[in-house]
């Protein structure tokens, strides 16, 4: 209609927070056009006022994420407890990562918890629970309540993209619920046999392995309020005992369990097979602890620390030169591999490895039991100690790794397990090589891990002379057979020059000229 004034911001203008010149139709007064410029004037106003606020917001915020990252001590934001997370990224190009990193029947914790395959096992989970209640000798509220008070803590022990979707209701069930069912399933699986409570040994078996999945923990500090809260607590810590020294693969040496602060169950497994605890998660600590050290013993342990680094820096430059060393060739050199010494005190740590060096030397390692097991619980605490806010040693992959350079073929297992090293319970020897050539692909292990081993075998290799007595050893007296017919021609030769030594001595004798009188 002739004559109306309308002045129109379209919707694309504001969120692009662009301000167009408003048009006006024909006959439109002087006043229309200063009420128009009015509104346009005080739209790009209220935009700017809105613009400058959400810039400084951003701002803030990227100047925080910015001061959290080099909160760490050592600049390396990691943290001093690692989050329960998911595999890491390098990992998940694995030929077999499901077979390795994936749960076979039971998802524990938020992270597969939705995954429609594990559904079947949620009764048998609510089952387990309900006889854990039962021997409580507490009520199943008062133990829920227990959860719902700390689940604040206990969201904290996750990574924050595995959680965000439950909220504090449905997380602490999740927990209360897994945790219950974890504490009765180990303590039933150390004293009772699996036809007690109708589980087949097939389930039994994935089920334990499933226990030891990194994407399937649950932070131990809530196996312990659970266990605090129960009748039976001192019984259910037996059994988490008994349950570990059977899943540890081998080696007897464990630490203190007042020394232990595990944070979950895969956590507490690296603690007994590398036998020690960490003696810290976090790099900074370590500082904060020589600080109540007196001034002297500070002094003493900076000194030791420096020669420390320059012994790795020499052996280090030494290292360069070695090359790859399997067992069948360790052995031509004159390096058996052999079981610990029952008088070394460092016998029950798998993850040791010593070597004694003479004429006839010896690589030790620890016994390993392998099984089927072996493959899964390995791969992931490999991939928790690649975790980027674990602070570690690289303990078991550094092992790993080494055990990797000694194996190289079936040979190389059967002369592991005649050495009383290696105990196969997977099947054939090539069955083992195999494993251990897949599990040791692309590993980093710590550069220091075993140095002196390395070193000590090269500066063997280098000897001249004790290579050449062992190669001639190993080609020429390889069983017994060939070692007594060596010995009995040395006796014919050897009797054979004395009777000619003798008769030589005879016959002189006789030819001298007899002496005139």
């Amino acid at each position: 209609m002739a004559g109306t004034k309308e002045h129109v911001i379209s919707v694309e203008t504001l969120l692009s927070k662009k301000v167009g010149v408003v048009g006006t139709e024909a006959g439109e007064t002087s006043r229309g056009r200063d009420i128009s410029c009015g509104l346009q004037r005080r739209v790009i106003e209220v935009i700017e006022h809105g613009d400058h606020e959400e810039a400084c917001e951003l701002k803030k915020k990227r100047f925080e994420k910015l001061r959290e990252a080099i909160d760490h001590p050592n600049g390396s934001g990691q943290k001093a407890t690692p989050k329960i997370q998911k595999v890491p990224l390098l990992l998940h190009d694995h030929t077999h990562f499901d077979k390795y990193f994936k749960p076979r029947i039971v998802a524990l914790g938020p992270i597969h918890h939705d995954t429609e395959k594990y559904r079947p096992a949620e009764g048998y989970k609510l089952r387990m629970a309900n006889y854990f209640v039962q021997d409580s000798g507490t009520k199943d509220e008062i133990l829920y309540d227990i959860v719902e008070k700390n689940i604040e803590q206990l969201r904290k022990c996750f990574d924050e993209e595995v959680t965000k979707k439950y909220d504090d209701q449905a997380l602490a069930w999740m927990l209360f619920v897994d945790g219950c069912a974890i504490l009765q399933s180990i303590h039933w699986a150390v004293s009772k046999p699996c036809k007690d409570w109708k589980m087949k040994y097939d389930l039994m078996a994935f089920g334990e392995q499933d226990l030891f999945l990194l994407e399937n923990q649950l932070p131990y500090q809530l196996l312990e309020d659970l266990m605090n809260s129960s009748a039976k607590g001192d019984e259910l810590r037996k059994s988490i005992n008994s349950f570990m020294m059977k899943s540890q693969t081998q080696g007897t040496a464990s630490p203190s369990e007042k020394e232990i602060r595990p944070i979950h169950l895969l956590d507490l497994l690296r603690t007994r097979i590398i036998g020690k605890p960490a003696e810290s998660t976090d790099p900074g600590s370590i500082n904060a602890g020589k600080e109540k050290e007196r001034p002297i013993q500070a002094l003493l342990g900076l000194l030791r620390e420096c020669l420390l680094r320059k012994r790795h820096r020499d052996d280090q430059n030494l290292e360069r030169t070695q090359s790859y060393r399997n067992v069948v060739e360790l052995k031509a050199a004159g390096i058996h591999v052999k079981p610990p010494s029952p008088r070394k005190t460092h016998h029950g740590s798998l993850t040791s490895i010593t070597f004694d060096e003479g004429l006839k030397s010896y690589l030790r390692l620890s016994p390993i039991m392998v099984d089927d097991s072996t493959g899964p619980k390995f791969l992931n605490l490999i991939a928790y100690e690649m975790c980027p806010d674990f602070y570690n040693e690289f303990e078991i992959t550094s092992y790993i790794s080494f055990l990797d350079s000694l194996i190289d073929n079936t040979n190389d297992v059967m002369e592991l397990r005649n050495a009383g090293v290696l105990q196969n319970h997977l099947g054939s020897d090539k069955e083992v090589a195999l494993l251990f050539n897949e599990i040791g692909t692309d590993l980093v292990p710590d550069p220091q891990a075993y140095a002196a081993v390395k070193v000590a075998i090269q500066s063997h290799y280098d000897t001249r002379w004790k290579n050449w007595i062992a190669e001639a050893l190993h080609e020429h007296f390889r069983s017994p057979w060939t070692f007594l017919a060596f010995s009995a021609a040395i006796i014919v030769l050897s009797l054979t020059f004395i009777q000619t030594w003798f008769a030589f001595k005879e016959d002189r004798g006789n030819s001298r000229p007899r002496v005139r009188r």
